[in-house]
């Protein structure tokens, strides 16, 4: 379909203006930011298909779902497979609902047809590689065309956009360079939009604090985690982290609430904006948080259709709870169909771009969930917690560990480095309460000195599973 004159859609675009020095809450309870460093994105500045008409879209998501399918269909035997088992032809498939009638794909399909059996073009065709890691010893490989990659840029540029980063910026980029996906595709994005990138990749913590300072970058891209250490390195520099020339910083590759983005905006004085992706279905870029209302990703629907599941794999209303799940779209190397991504999450109406739905801001994943003692507990509840205490840091580690036959978790946090040792034994016991009192279920918690804990060198580990280790005397 060619798109052309696309159909403004009215309340597109707040006024920027409109929510300053004003906290203004959304309808599902996110939270606008007091003021922004960087501005929203005119109407007239976004891609066509960011102007549609939900009708529109819609119409586009279906015969791009058609050619996607008949494309899997001819060229990947995983999917001829499934599709065949299933008794469903690529002819079945005549309206976006009939999506449900489409195998799942998940990551151990993806494992099974190590390395490249999912590739659905022949490989003189295929112009990149990615691969994220595997605990089992086989990542998970995908494959992009030239268009895939061109695309894949686009869709960066937009997300940038979205988030305030505009050509002539200089943009600092800390994510991992290599076979993970947000290196590499964050760079692309950055230079497709025109702006100026700073391929810094991760680690080498107090030179990326040292360069910071000497290039003034307008904006940084990395994960949450990292941000934090960073902000650290610069403290360590003697460097207020407020004093920057940061504006904006795009984060993404781990889940983080509303609590760390508080934290990170207020000790760095940036708009922290959520980018969302994952290497299976592209990489960074599936969808992006508008500056303007900071309200959960949007989805580029014009290239993913989204669906959210229950644990039963039966798809679920716009609103509700469940796993998230994407088709490709326009995807020539590696098209995926129905894409188990294990990630918790909502389909919610449009804000910012009112065609697209926005998931809400992803806090945790099916893999992640700790069940202890029978209640189901996300490391990021965690972090929402102490990050409202008092004189308590963001940094901490959750162990899980075996006493007889009962499970146990400890929380290992730092205090605020100023705090007093009164006053951080008191917070301590406060987010004891609090977890018992918000989850509903006891955790002992444990004062580590400040400093001492992990710092993330790009995605951070939260959770160690000491679970099996034998008992010491």
């Amino acid at each position: 379909m060619t798109i052309t004159n696309p159909e403004r859609i009215d309340g597109d675009a707040a006024d920027p203006a409109a929510t300053d020095g004003v906290e203004t809450p959304t309808s599902d309870g996110a939270i606008v930011a007091a003021r922004m460093r960087v501005a929203a994105t005119p109407v007239e500045e976004r891609d066509p298909e960011e102007r549609l008409s939900r009708a529109d879209l819609e119409a586009l998501q279906l015969e791009r779902l058609q050619q996607t399918v008949h494309h899997a269909y001819a060229n990947v035997p995983l999917y001829t497979a499934k599709l065949d088992a299933d008794g469903v032809a690529p002819s079945d498939i005549r309206s976006l609902a009939d999506v449900a009638r489409l195998p799942f794909t998940t990551k151990a399909d993806l494992r099974e047809t190590y390395p490249f059996g999912m590739f659905a073009v022949p490989m003189e065709q295929v112009a990149r590689i990615h691969a994220s890691s595997g605990t089992t010893g086989k990542p998970t490989v995908v494959g992009y065309t030239a268009g895939d990659l061109d695309r894949w840029g686009d869709l960066v540029a937009r997300s940038l956009r979205a988030a305030g980063i505009r050509r002539g910026m200089k943009v600092h980029n800390a994510y991992g360079y290599g076979l993970f996906t947000g290196g590499l595709g964050a760079h692309a994005g950055i230079e497709r939009l025109g702006a100026t990138v700073i391929p810094m990749s991760g680690g080498q913590t107090a030179r990326q604090a040292q360069l910071i300072c000497d290039f003034e970058p307008d904006a940084i891209l990395c994960t949450p985690s990292y941000l934090l250490t960073i902000a650290d390195a610069l403290e360590a520099a003697g460097v207020d982290p407020r004093s920057t020339s940061l504006k904006v910083a795009v984060l993404g590759a781990e889940p983080w609430t509303n609590e760390m983005r508080r934290e990170l905006e207020e000790r760095l004085d940036i708009d922290a904006v959520d980018i969302y992706g994952l290497s299976e279905v592209m990489g960074p870029g599936v969808g992006s948080e508008c500056v303007e209302t900071k309200d959960g990703p949007h989805i580029w629907e014009d290239h993913f259709l989204p669906e959210i599941i229950d644990a039963d794999g039966t798809p679920l209303p716009d609103g509700q709870v469940g796993e998230l799940v994407f088709t490709s779209l326009t995807k020539e190397a590696f098209p995926v169909l129905r894409y188990r991504t294990r990630d918790l999450t909502r389909l919610l109406p449009g804000s910012g771009r009112t065609g697209m739905r926005r998931i809400e801001k992803i806090t945790g994943r099916n893999d992640d969930m700790i069940i202890l003692r029978g209640v189901n507990l996300f490391p990021t509840q965690i972090e929402e917690i102490a990050l409202g205490i008092d004189d308590l840091s963001p940094h901490f580690v959750l162990e899980l560990t075996r006493n007889g036959r009962m499970d146990a978790l400890t929380v290992g946090i730092e205090p605020d480095p100023d705090a007093s040792d009164a006053a951080a034994q008191r917070a301590a016991d406060r987010l004891q309460e609090l977890v018992k009192e918000r989850i509903g279920t006891s955790v002992a918690v444990r004062l580590v000195q400040p400093g001492h804990l992990p710092r993330s060198e790009g995605k951070l580990k939260r959770v160690y599973d000491l679970r099996d280790q034998p008992a010491s005397a």
